[in-house]
């Protein structure tokens, strides 16, 4: 599965490197950086290091909030208003992938700075965001299908191995039959929140690191500034839903630790090797543009299933919200909310 996966990427990347070298329109415009007066570079280095600092934290706030929540009654995720925070949060992911990514990846690869043929005959950020779906679809199943074989007598929560051992002890032989690993439906949904946490930190940790080079690579002042506040807007909420799908995977601390650390670094690490390559990055470069949009295409693709599927219908179709159309409704209003709250980001981000 490991090595399967690695030559996929492997021929993605060489896809996207023969493309790139058959751009051949090099213009002066495509090539030099605007004259506006909102490009400034020695203005904009400050406003990037804030903004370096200003994502880590609510990346951070944002992703940690969810796993902190079993010191607080109301939003285990056995409550209603965790349901409701994770569909306002799936709303979030929803438009990331519709609002920002995908129609970024359509200007991108629709600019005049490319050549006629292929990139104005043949839509390929449909078509990459096609295959991205049925790439994630085919790991998902695929993932799901091997960790079913490879735990065929169920999972046990990782976080709870210490206190099972621990009412053993105490208990002695009289619950016995209750200890081991977890069997049937439940375990089969454990595993299913397993893979879903990392398959959509997959997606959140590619588009991320392509939005950070983007801003670090950029020097105009006049987009920069409100991009920082939409940005950390995007990824306070956008990991409260990571953070939430990582809580329902019950994993043992140091992943926990480890996935929390990625989704906070990855927009922080793109902004400054945005800044390091801002001389040789020219975002208007055809080889630039065939890169990132094509990038954005593929997580769009990713980030539109893994919510449609594996976050909004997951939960909408599950026996909780199934059980109760009150609860469905206030959902379905918190995922508007959140849908149209990014949606509004769009103007600025």
């Amino acid at each position: 599965m490991g090595s399967s996966l690695i030559k996929l990427i492997s021929i993605f990347f060489i896809l996207i490197t023969i493309f790139t070298s058959q751009a051949a329109s090099q213009s002066d415009e495509c090539e030099s950086e605007s004259n506006s007066s909102c490009n400034n570079k020695s203005a904009a280095l400050p406003l990037k290091l804030i903004a370096i600092a200003s994502i880590l934290l609510t990346s951070m706030i944002g992703v940690c909030l969810p796993l902190f929540s079993r010191s607080i009654p109301a939003l285990s995720p056995d409550r209603n208003l965790f349901i409701i925070v994770k569909a306002f949060a799936s709303g979030i992911i929803l438009a990331t992938g519709f609002m920002h990514v995908l129609p970024d990846s359509f200007d991108m690869l629709s600019s005049p700075c490319l050549t006629e043929n292929p990139w104005h005959k043949f839509p390929f950020t449909g078509f990459v965001a096609m295959l991205s779906a049925i790439f994630t679809l085919m790991v998902d199943a695929i993932a799901t299908s091997l960790y079913t074989k490879k735990n065929k007598a169920g999972i046990t929560p990782e976080d709870q191995v210490a206190d099972e051992a621990a009412v053993t002890t105490t208990q002695g032989h009289f619950h016995g039959h209750h200890h081991g690993p977890k069997i049937g439906t439940e375990g089969s949904q454990l595993l299913r929140y397993r893979v879903v946490a990392m398959v959509l930190e997959l997606g959140i940790v590619v588009h991320s690191v392509v939005i950070g080079l983007s801003m670090g690579a950029s020097n105009n002042t006049c987009t920069i500034k409100p991009l920082v506040a939409a940005l950390c807007f995007h990824q306070m909420f956008e990991g409260m839903g990571l953070g939430g799908c990582i809580l329902q995977a019950e994993y043992k601390f140091l992943k926990k630790a480890l996935m929390v650390f990625f989704f906070s670094v990855t927009t922080p690490f793109g902004i400054a090797l945005g800044i390091a390559l801002s001389k040789t990055y020219k975002e208007n470069s055809p080889s630039a543009l065939i890169t990132v949009g094509l990038l954005n295409a593929s997580s769009a693709g990713l980030l539109i299933y893994m919510a449609l599927v594996d976050l909004l219908s997951a939960d909408f179709l599950g026996p909780k919200l199934q059980g109760s159309i009150k609860l469905q409704i206030k959902s379905y209003v918190a995922v508007l909310l959140g849908a149209g709250g990014m949606s509004l980001m769009a103007n600025w981000a």
